[in-house]
């Protein structure tokens, strides 16, 4: 497949989309096969990309495909152009085959829904704007995608937009989305003002030139969009909201579309954060952050789902620590956000199969034993759970012990938090397990669980592999450290303050407390209602007062800003302009009022009006 024809992968998503959107009721019995098949399609181009560029060398493997010229303003002219390289092809696998899974997934999953057509219509776009996002050349392009996945990401997550919850979570996630959104487009505006242009060329090449100000001032402009993204603190709260979606979408949001989005947008813009230590510490800061909020708030949630988007969020933050600690750390981040892309997935998925076998409960505490009628399902899951954990020799055991490794060796606060965050996370990821399918059976006596049929369980199964197997990219030679060098350059060697062999063993140590306080605290009989839990409960069931800060910081001030301009509007400007209306107004009609019609007065105003001019000339001439 030639590389002129990569403009495919995003048409083929793109085009059905259109056609399942716009064309009406005509395809509604076919149209959730269309929409599985357009990235099944992609995911076949992809492959074929993939497999030759496995021959060519490193320089080689990179190629800026211009399709046509987009605009051009005066002197200024930006080409519609799309980049294939090490970097872009591995997103473009986990987008296409990710999604692909969570397509026929959804085929049964929403096979009683009346707008399934329309679903798998915005599933489209949604893999057309990310394909489009990591295949753009220019930062400028990437902002198109980005904002084609906050669009479609709305559509998604208030698809069931009857209930307010999901409409509310819609405006939420689209909102803050905003926010962030607003340090991309000033990126892109600096860009301009400082290279002329906006195209990762441009850019890179001239990142060597720029002021240690201007490197610091980018790098956090571009931060705070991966912040929105990616739901990093302090952007994070519509991430357990946006659960309001369909359960397919969770795992789309999730494992292979938008949080992915921001890990992306800062490993792709390492020349700029190679140039500032101030921008790239903000990035170690805010993922270390993220990565142990995200795992406190998933250990009080008994929605399964938010459980799961608690995990995400921490997840995430691993991947932006890593991508913070530069050369050291990028290989690793990419590497992770692909091991996560697939045991994600694999857990959001067998939620929803859970909760398709539960009467859409969400309710932990209304589960229990589900192992036994939900087989597939709880060994599926099982895999996904052992590895995030990183037992070995499940995928997240490579992935994410190296980001532990490559934290220590940059700063041991910083390592520690990370091999806290592991321990954390063994323990909400057990609570999780047990309470869904270990103890004594807590539904009621109308449930009835059971198996998803085969179009859901068979993603699960390959989903299930994946998470087993995913953790070849690395030990096979250290493969994606290879892969990759070509964008974010050769790994940097660090030096641990124990082997690598220790540090493992500490990290395994560290989980295995974690699993041992869950089974502790979770093996006795479970209430089927929440007990009112310590303040520290409170506090992580309330998403640590995300959303009260936010209301107290942000929302409150503003609604205040808003009312006291508003206020000023009305009596101020409008008050002026009104009272000057007036003024004038009044006096208008109070001259009206010479103004009779009747000759007469006319002409005895002309009497009084010489007999004044008169008077006036002789007092001049007596004085």
């Amino acid at each position: 497949m030639s590389h002129e024809l990569t403009w495919l992968l995003v048409a083929v998503p793109a085009v059905s989309a259109a056609i399942l959107l716009l064309g009406g009721k005509a395809t509604n019995a076919w149209g959730h096969l269309l929409g599985t098949l357009a990235p099944l399609i992609s995911f076949a181009f992809g492959l074929v990309l993939f497999v030759q560029m496995q021959g060519q060398g490193h320089e080689e493997r990179s190629e800026t495909v211009r399709l046509f010229e987009w605009f051009s303003v005066g002197s200024i002219k930006v080409d519609f152009s799309l980049l294939i390289d090490p970097l872009s092809i591995l997103f473009v696998l986990l987008i296409t085959g990710v999604g692909s899974l969570i397509h026929i997934y959804s085929i049964g999953y929403m096979e009683h829904d009346p707008r399934r057509r329309r679903f798998f219509g915005y599933l489209n776009l949604f893999i057309a704007a990310m394909l489009l996002l990591v295949l753009a050349a220019d930062y400028l392009l990437v902002f198109v995608g980005w904002e084609g996945v906050g669009l479609a990401s709305y559509l998604l997550i208030g698809f069931w937009q009857h209930k307010d919850s999901a409409a509310v979570a819609a405006k939420k996630a689209f909102v803050v989305n905003r926010v962030g959104d607003i340090g991309l487009s000033l990126a892109v505006m600096s860009m301009w003002a400082l290279f002329g242009s906006s195209a990762f060329v441009t850019v890179d090449a001239g990142a060597e030139g720029l002021s240690s100000t201007w490197a610091t001032l980018l790098g956090l402009m571009l931060l705070l969009a991966a912040c929105g993204k990616s739901a990093q603190v302090p952007l994070q709260s519509w991430l357990l909201d946006a659960m309001e979606g369909p359960t397919p979408v969770s795992a789309l949001i999730h494992a292979a579309t938008m949080v992915t989005a921001g890990v992306y947008l800062v490993v792709r813009s390492s020349a700029i954060y190679e140039h500032t230590e101030a921008a790239s510490t903000a990035v170690v800061i805010v993922g270390t952050v993220t990565a142990l909020a995200g795992a406190i708030i998933g250990c009080a949630k008994d929605d399964i789902k938010k459980a799961l988007a608690g995990s995400t969020m921490s997840q995430i933050g691993y991947m932006m620590l890593a991508a913070g600690l530069g050369p050291a750390g990028y290989a690793f981040a990419i590497f992770h956000l692909l091991t996560h892309g697939f045991f994600k997935a694999n857990m959001f998925l067998g939620a929803g199969s859970v909760m398709h076998g539960m009467n859409d409960d969400v309710d932990m505490r209304h589960y229990g034993a589900l192992r036994t009628p939900m087989k597939v399902t709880f060994v599926t899951f099982a895999f996904g759970y052992l590895a995030i954990l990183g037992i070995p020799p499940f995928s997240g055991f490579f992935s994410k012990d190296k980001i532990i490794e490559a934290a220590f060796a940059d700063n041991f606060v910083i390592g520690l938090c990370a091999l806290l965050g592991a321990g954390i996370t063994a323990f909400y990821m057990t609570r999780v397990m047990i309470m869904t399918f270990f103890g004594k059976k807590r539904w009621a006596d109308d449930v009835h669980p059971h198996e998803s049929p085969a179009v859901m369980t068979w993603p699960l199964i390959i989903l299930a592999a994946l998470s087993l197997g995913g953790g070849a990219l690395y030990f096979a030679g250290h493969w994606i450290v290879g892969w990759l060098e070509p964008v974010v350059g050769p790994e940097e060697a660090h030096h641990l303050p124990v082997s690598v062999l220790v540090l493992t063993l500490i990290t395994l140590a560290v989980v295995a407390v974690g699993i041992a306080v869950a089974v502790l605290l979770y093996r006795r009989d479970i209430p089927r209602e929440a007990p009112a839990g310590s303040p520290v409960t409170t506090f992580a069931r309330r998403d640590l007062y995300g959303d009260a800060l936010n209301e107290a910081v942000l929302m409150r001030p503003g609604q205040y800003l808003t009312r006291t301009l508003v206020w000023l509007d009305n009596r101020g400007v409008d008050g002026l302009v009104n009272g000057l209306a007036a003024l004038f107004g009044g006096l208008s009609g109070r001259l009206r009022r010479f103004q009779t019609g009747f000759v007469r007065s006319y002409a005895l105003s002309m009497v009084f009006g010489a007999a004044f001019v008169v008077v006036a000339l002789l007092a001049v001439r007596l004085s």
